[in-house]
Order: structure tokens, then C-alpha cells, then sequence
């Protein structure tokens, strides 16, 4: 049984660990030496992004200090990409750590999400796919937003 807490070991086989790898696919919105940013199949909203360390972290809390400024500097660099490309009214940014703190992936990730004014989000972790066309064009608008097509 996997720990879900705050002090478990990293497991080599959680989801995105396998699309770090190659292992499993992605709407990939931008990748470099430090991260890869991709579209969530699940999305709270429309144009939601993940942004993955490829530092094997569970969460911040355990992810290297030395590195989080270059990290937040991509996550905000993904942020002003949704903010040009998909014109939203908000961003909610969300990074859950441990299973009783929300998160239910124990990698380091953070949650990009566009928001408009008076919608709804849908669930963390809803089970409703996204359709693949519309990821897809998510992705390019928001890479080429930020340089990275």
C-alpha cells in the first residue's frame, strides 16, 4: 500500500513519473530541462495545465529549494501563456500537498486553471475526459503563447 502522507518514499510508477518517461502520452504545452507542462485530461476548466518538475518529488516539501525559484519561474512563464492565449477573466493556481492536503498524484505538480467569470470548477480529480481535439488545440495556443511551439 502506498503512504499518502507528507514522508512516503517516490514511487517510480505513479502517472506522471510514466509521462516524464515517455511511457504514457500528453498534450505537451512545454517542456525543458526542469519540467514539462501539459494539459490536464481531467480538467477543473477548460485549458487547465499541469506543471511537472522532472525532480522526483512528492511534493514541495521535499522538492530542492536551490530549484523552486527556477520552477515557479516556469510555472509563472505557463500562467501569462493561458492569461495571451485563452483570454480568461482569472487563473487559479492550486498545489495540493499529501492526500489529506488534496492530492491525489504523488508527484510535485502544480494546477494551472483559466477561469471566467461566474463559472464553476468541476471537481479535482472529476472523471470527465476532455476531448483530445480540443486539448491539442489548448496546447498549441498556449505554447505558441509562450515560444514553445
Amino acid at each position: 500500500m502506498t503512504d499518502t502522507g507528507l514522508d512516503g518514499e517516490y514511487d517510480d510508477q505513479n502517472i506522471f513519473a510514466k509521462i516524464l518517461r515517455g511511457e504514457l502520452p500528453c498534450h505537451k504545452v512545454f517542456e525543458d530541462d526542469l519540467v514539462l507542462a501539459f494539459m490536464d485530461v481531467f480538467p477543473q476548466a477548460p485549458g487547465h495545465v499541469l506543471i511537472v518538475p522532472k525532480v522526483k518529488a512528492r511534493t514541495i516539501l521535499d522538492f530542492p529549494t536551490e530549484k523552486l525559484g527556477e520552477y515557479m519561474a516556469r510555472v509563472q512563464r505557463i500562467a501569462l501563456g493561458i492569461k495571451e492565449a485563452l483570454k480568461p477573466d482569472g487563473i487559479s493556481m492550486f498545489q495540493f500537498s499529501g492526500a489529506a492536503g488534496g492530492q491525489s498524484v504523488f508527484h510535485l505538480h502544480f494546477h494551472l486553471v483559466p477561469r471566467l467569470e461566474n463559472s464553476l470548477l468541476k471537481g479535482h480529480g472529476n472523471i470527465e475526459r476532455a476531448d483530445d481535439a480540443e486539448l491539442r488545440s489548448f496546447a498549441g495556443a498556449i505554447a505558441k503563447a509562450i515560444g514553445a511551439e
